[in-house]
């Protein structure tokens, strides 16, 4: 998403997560983290989704470049803080209701207690984020945004209850125009 919010061109080469492809030596990514995804430019790499956004975002920097983090600098360690935040916190929803739920449909059992215990806690986080009748967390869209709706739409799309506001939100996000072909592209690479 940050990618195609810069406009900038670019490739995905999938690799098979299940067979533990990432684990391998051979993989390419396999120096940084062995995580996906990895970003490379040249002779550049870089894991985890944050530090890519963030590189991104100082790399091909506002105003030549499109902005995914907001303008105000308070606003803006208050976007990295909840994206760092939803990837470092909410374990039992990652583990229970995995990207696959998302973006393949994927069913999976109902929710354990912890399970239920973090969307709890993901729902009063997101609730005192969003300022009532605002569709975006800071009054513009920032890549927070996404990573939120992201989270949220775990549940939602997999039929999980969720308060309606948190549906609003994340349904809204989701129709942005970046996520729509991100989600495109992810459904063509993988069928």
């Amino acid at each position: 998403v940050a990618l195609q919010e810069k406009g900038l061109s670019f490739h995905i080469k999938t690799i098979d997560l299940d067979s533990g492809e990432h684990l391998q030596p051979t993989w390419q990514g396999y120096g940084q983290t062995r995580r996906v995804p990895l970003l490379q430019i040249d002779d550049f790499e870089l894991s985890e989704s944050s530090a890519i956004a963030e590189y991104l975002e100082d790399r091909f920097a506002p105003p030549t470049w499109e902005r995914i983090y907001p303008l105000d600098l308070e606003n803006r360690a208050r976007a990295r803080q909840i994206q760092a935040w939803l990837r470092s916190d909410l374990m039992p929803i990652r583990e229970e209701r995995p990207t696959d739920v998302v973006f393949a449909g994927a069913k999976k059992a109902p929710l354990t207690a912890e399970g239920k215990a973090s969307a709890e806690k993901l729902f009063a986080m997101a609730e005192h984020l969003l300022v009532l009748g605002q569709p975006n967390l800071f009054g513009e869209w920032c890549i927070a945004d996404t990573d939120l709706a992201l989270m949220i739409n775990r549940l939602v799309l997999h039929g999980d209850e969720v308060p309606e506001r948190l549906v609003d939100y994340a349904t809204f996000q989701w129709q942005r125009a970046s996520v729509q072909r991100f989600i495109a592209l992810s459904a063509k690479q993988s069928g």
